[in-house]
C-alpha cells in the first residue's frame, strides 16, 4: 500500500510542481473559495486581492488550464485528507 501512496505523491508533485510558501497560501485561498461555490474568476480575484504579490493573470486562452489546475488541487487536498484518516 505504501508504494501505491508514494507513487501517487510523486505523480502529484509532478503535476503541481514546486511551489513557494507564498504560492501555497495563494492556492489555498483559491481552493477555499472554489469549495464555497465561487467561480474560478471570482476565486482568483479574491486571492489576487488578498495576496497581490502572488496575483495570477488570466485570459480567455488560459482560464481553462487554470481551472483544471485548481480542480486538481481540490481533488489532491481531498485525497490527502483521506490518506490522513487512513493513517490514524
Amino acid at each position: 500500500m505504501s508504494d501505491f501512496i508514494n507513487m501517487n505523491f510523486d505523480r502529484a508533485k509532478e503535476i503541481i510542481g514546486d511551489r513557494t510558501p507564498e504560492e501555497i497560501v495563494f492556492d489555498k485561498v483559491v481552493v477555499k473559495e472554489l469549495k464555497k461555490g465561487r467561480s474560478i474568476i471570482k476565486a482568483l480575484k479574491m486571492a489576487n486581492k488578498k495576496y497581490p504579490d502572488e496575483a495570477l493573470q488570466w485570459s480567455d486562452e488560459t482560464i481553462e488550464d487554470i481551472t483544471l489546475h485548481y480542480e486538481y488541487l481540490m481533488q489532491h487536498e481531498d485525497i490527502l485528507k483521506g490518506f490522513k484518516r487512513l493513517s490514524n
